[in-house]
């Protein structure tokens, strides 16, 4: 029988005691003492051919336990097998034999399924590695191939141990068999570039082509604590990435404790409203503090005292004893809350940074086996949680930073560089900040864009939406009425009720919803809650009438909630065309660009050389941001008549484009944090973009914007010319059709704007972005 491995090898293993024995006999024919201790062994062995030759059959170790024993005494003291680790094997295989009892006492605690098999050790490792003991045996090539081999092993509890291993091959030989092949140096260097290339190694050393004869003595140590810390850094490397991250952190630190239930927690603390508070980081890691608690807890931790040293010697303090503490503290409702979750020992350690506490690292046990003994193994931990904790707030500051920007005070990137300039300005290397006044930040010489695409008749439908809402809200009051005036008297109430119908069944008025809502809630709703106090019959009218209402309003809130819901749907949806359409433009020439949500996407550009002096301005950029800005209008058109039909409210929009080929200048308000036209000879343009939008054609009642159309508003014949070039290019894609050719009616201060309203064709598939030259 042979000793078979897991995978292929290039050897075939030959379980032989000839060195062993060749070493015993040098030493007892030098040494008279080793002679006399050692005979009856030696001339025990002369009968077991087996032990020169080769063991082939497991049955062997088994029939001739005290003799191999004895034979391996010296290399396996008795005095040593309580502590030492230790057994015969071959290297990287794992069978072991004559085990030292505490090697023994592992193996059984590991439990009858477990399998010793290396840590990251595959196919290829495996063959690799026993390559490279033949290169270094008989090819004499000097390769450490020391490397760190780990077998993860769990004790009773199954928390799981590390032990590292070392192999002494003293007693082994590496021989060359029939259908070996002998390599050159230059198939050797091959071979030492080329690690990863599998076939390569089992061409140049064929399966069981060599003979590895003789064993191995294989010394383990536990680096429990080495490993898992190692284990854990990797872990933190990759915090935010690793979906897994909360069982395998689990995982780590009940090997570096020896706790099998211990769970890792985090809970943050706000210093501005004193008290726990959960964090961003509570998405990957729990909090056991505000477990099960959706409010924010108050700064306290499990006694006023233990917090107080927590937040003073900003060091690590253990509870080993939950049930006691509450007993102790019976008012603590940290305490309460851990013992009645089943916690029964805790370690709390504060992440600090800056002198600032930012959380507290817990863990938690449901047993009583953490303590102020092994507490001192956060020390070893506790940079690592330090140094990452401070990279995630780094992070989630970052963030927050860049959505404050983007959804409340964004600076656009085409001019970030101008308020970089000026931050730099004022910031040296020694000092934080230079006393110097802030320069105002402007650019000259711009050419504004605006246009919008507008939801027609929001206020319309808002209002109906209100008033549909407000009529079944006052419906179902007449109803729960109906149930209840038999023994109450409502008539007073009913005829306000019903005063407020007739109301609802006329237009409603600017007064009404208040009017209505102040009925509601400071007449009807006491008065019913009155009712179910006086009369337990009622409890169910009125809790049934009150499951029909929304919970935050306390009103009936169905199509007002569809009008919301729409709008703001179709809000984002424009917006994220256009925000993401101006991102893929800004590689032509950079532009300013802003975008407001309102009943409806507005958005405003300016381009100019000022935006950006490094680069050379052409008016061609200028006619090329106008093609851009009708392609996406239009195709903020095409995209919305598919998504219309998803809304739960069905809007229309109608789209404007405004025409100013005046240049201005703009100027970041600090005030306002916003950028604002610059000086009183520029207002006329913010003027007309207030005034053009519900503006009429001139002598009649027809609104300039129309839906399934694109108003483009113009003053001088050259900016007429120039966007009927813009929409011919449109018409010969098919996205655009028919033009109409219309004057605005005079507004206050706007005299002769004129419009080109040209309809959309919604058969068309898409709209062509492509950059044209020549128009």
């Amino acid at each position: 029988m042979k000793f078979q491995a897991f995978y292929d090898s290039p050897f075939i293993l030959n379980f032989s005691f000839e060195k062993l024995i060749q070493k015993m006999e040098a030493e007892a024919s030098d040494n008279p003492e080793y002679a006399l201790s050692h005979q009856r062994i030696l001339d025990k062995t002369k009968e077991f051919h087996e032990l020169l030759h080769g063991i082939t059959n497991l049955d062997f170790f088994e029939k001739n336990e005290i003799l191999m024993k004895e034979l391996l005494r010296d290399l396996f003291p008795p005095m040593l097998t309580e502590n030492e680790i230790k057994a015969v094997s071959f290297p990287f295989y794992n069978f072991f034999f004559n085990p030292t009892k505490r090697f023994e006492t592992i193996i059984k605690k590991a439990g009858d399924n477990f399998d010793m098999i290396i840590k990251d050790m595959d196919p290829h490792r495996f063959y690799v590695m026993s390559c490279c003991i033949i290169l270094n045996d008989f090819y004499d090539i000097p390769l450490n191939v020391s490397m760190p081999f780990i077998f993860d092993i769990p004790n009773e509890d199954g928390v799981i141990k590390h032990y590292r291993f070392l192999t002494n091959a003293d007693f082994m030989d590496v021989n060359p068999l029939e259908n070996f092949k002998r390599l050159t140096a230059e198939e050797i260097s091959e071979l030492l570039d080329n690690f990863e290339d599998y076939e390569l190694w089992k061409e140049k050393f064929p399966p069981e082509s060599w003979e590895l004869k003789g064993f191995a003595v294989v010394n383990f140590f536990d680096a429990t604590t080495e490993i898992a810390i190692s284990n854990l850094k990797s872990k933190l490397i990759n915090l935010e990435d690793d979906k897994n991250l909360k069982p395998e952190l689990n995982k780590v630190f009940r090997s570096i404790f020896q706790v099998s239930d211990l769970e890792v927690g985090f809970t943050s603390i706000n210093h501005d409203e004193n008290k726990f508070v959960r964090s961003p980081i509570n998405g990957v890691i729990d909090s056991f503090i505000l477990l099960g608690n959706s409010q924010d807890c108050k700064n306290e931790l499990l006694c006023e005292k233990n917090f107080n040293t927590l937040v003073e010697s900003k060091k690590f303090f253990s509870i080993s004893d939950i049930e006691r503490t509450y007993k102790e503290f019976p008012d603590s409702q940290m305490a309460k809350h851990f013992y009645e979750a089943g916690i029964k020992s805790a370690i709390f350690a504060p992440i600090i940074k800056n002198k600032k506490i930012l959380g507290i690292i817990e863990l938690i046990s449901r047993k009583k086996m953490l303590n102020s003994i092994n507490a001192q193994k956060m020390e070893i931990v506790m940079p690592y949680l330090e140094d990452t904790m401070d990279r995630l707030y780094d992070g989630i500051e970052t963030r927050v930073q860049a959505i404050i920007q983007r959804e409340y005070t964004s600076i656009h990137p085409s001019v970030y560089w101008k308020f970089r300039q000026e931050a730099e300005r004022h910031i040296g290397f020694y000092r934080e900040e230079f006393d110097l006044p802030y320069r105002k930040i402007t650019f000259e010489n711009l050419t504004p864009l605006f246009g919008q695409t507008d939801i027609r008749n929001s206020s319309v439908s808002r209002n109906l939406a209100i008033k549909k809402d407000l009529e079944i809200n006052l419906m179902l009051i007449s109803d729960v009425f109906k149930n209840l005036i038999s023994d109450n008297d409502l008539t007073e109430i009913n005829e306000e009720l019903i005063r407020f119908q007739k109301l609802l069944s006329k237009d409603l008025r600017a007064d009404t919803e208040s009017q209505v809502q102040n009925f509601i809630h400071q007449k009807v709703h006491p008065l019913l809650e009155s009712i179910k106090l006086q009369n337990v019959n009622y409890n169910q009218i009125v809790t049934d009438y009150h499951k029909q209402l929304d919970s935050k309003t306390d009103l009936v809130y169905n199509f007002r909630k569809k009008f919301d819901d729409s709008l703001s749907s179709i809000n984002k949806f424009l917006a994220d065309i256009l925000d993401k359409r101006q991102e893929e433009q800004q590689h032509r020439f950079p532009f300013y660009y802003e975008r407001f949500k309102t009943d409806g996407v507005e958005h405003n550009m300016y381009i100019g050389s000022s935006i950006e002096p490094d680069l050379t301005y052409d008016p061609i950029f200028l006619r090329n941001l106008r093609l851009w800005q009708l392609r996406v209008i239009c195709e903020s058109e095409l995209q919305y008549k598919k998504y219309k039909e998803t809304l739960d409210y069905s809007l229309d929009v109608s789209s404007l484009i405004l025409v100013y080929s005046t240049p201005i200048s703009i100027r970041f308000r600090m005030d306002e944090k916003r950028f604002d036209v610059d000086g009183s000879y520029n207002a006329r343009y913010e003027m007309i973009k207030k005034r053009i939008d519900k503006s009429l054609v001139k002598n009649s009642v027809e609104r300039i914007t129309q839906p399934g159309k694109i108003s483009i508003i113009y003053s001088q014949d050259r900016e007429r010319e120039e966007y009927l070039k813009l929409i011919k290019i449109l018409q010969d894609q098919n996205v655009l059709s028919t033009i109409e050719e219309l004057e605005v009616e005079d507004l206050q201060g706007i005299n002769g704007l004129r419009a080109l309203r040209v309809a959309v064709n919604y058969e068309a598939e898409d709209v062509d972005y492509q950059f044209v030259e020549g128009i």
